[in-house]
Formats: C-alpha cells, structure tokens, sequence
C-alpha cells in the first residue's frame, strides 16, 4: 500500500480511502468471481502490465500481501506482472507513440501467454486512455472474440468506482 494512502487512512478514518493499486485488485477479483474452472480445468486468471522492470517483484509482493499470502503460495488466478520497460512519463511525451504501442502489446502478450487471463490490469495511472492497445494485442494472440471478453482495469476508474460503493456501503450497513 502506496505510504500516502496508509497515512490518509490513518488519520482520516471518516473517509473512504483507497489507493489504484488496492482498487484496482478488488476491482479484479469482482469481476472474475469466484474460482471456477474453465473447460480445461485452469482457473480463470489476472494480472498486471506495468512500467518498468523493479515493479514485476514489487507489485507481485503487493498482491500478495493486499491478499493475505505468503510470498511463496501459488495463487491459481494471479498470472503475474509484465513491464514494457518504460517509465510512467514515457506515456505522456518523449517516446515515439508506435515505441509506446509495441511495448505495451509486447508485455501484454507475454502476460496472456501465463494461462486464461480474463482481465489485464493497467499498472499505471499513465496508462489511462491505452485500453485498446491491450485488446489489439489480445486480439493478435487469441483473436477478436477473446478481446471482447477481455476485462481491462483502469485503476483509477477503479478507485473511483470502489470509493463510490464504500460511502453507499457505509450508509446502508452503518444504520
């Protein structure tokens, strides 16, 4: 959890407090549902394209940590973090946009490679608006029908979205 969110929840416990990155699992998880077996017995999978490199071991502790598992444990609907190599600024100026696009199919393709990923988590805030480069590379791999299926979160329409359902969540559970 981002040091900031953990303060603002802290000292503001009236608030709804969340991070992307803590929005964006339990975004995930909602949308997949609860572990059901496809036709070839494989659970239904997630996971995370990102920036740069030192964020495929972190984010991947951080999802296991957010989850309650030890760094060790398998999760069977976790299929890792995949990095473009590039920087959040990258995104927003400085690289030729055709880099920007072949990076990010590139890592997305490698994540889809793991198993049934049925949702791609975009593991920056700078990647907002790159939704279709992840269903192109989906469609170049599994073809268009899978890229339709395909779930990509934003995290912060996630965040978003999570901080709405908390504040109706604590108005009808609270009385």
């Amino acid at each position: 959890m981002h040091p900031l969110v953990q303060r603002l929840a802290r000292d503001n416990p009236h608030l709804a407090v969340t991070g992307i990155f803590e929005a964006s699992v339990l975004a995930t998880l909602s949308l997949l549902g609860p572990p059901v077996p496809d036709d070839d017995g494989e659970s239904r999978m997630w996971g995370v394209v990102t920036t740069g490199k030192f964020w495929e071991a972190h984010l991947t502790a951080g999802v296991k940590h957010f989850l309650g598992q030890k760094t060790e444990e398998p999760n069977l609907k976790f299929g890792g973090i995949e990095s473009t190599g590039l920087n959040a600024g990258d995104f927003h100026g400085g690289v030729d946009p055709a880099v920007i696009r072949q990076k990010l199919k590139e890592a997305t393709q490698r994540l889809l490679g793991k198993g049934p990923v049925e949702c791609v988590v975009m593991g920056c805030a700078g990647m907002a608006g790159l939704e279709d480069i992840i269903r192109d590379a989906t469609a170049d791999k599994y073809g268009k029908e899978q890229a339709d299926k395909l779930f990509v979160v934003d995290g912060v329409l996630a965040g978003v979205g999570l901080l709405e359902q908390t504040v109706k969540n604590r108005r009808m559970f609270r009385n």
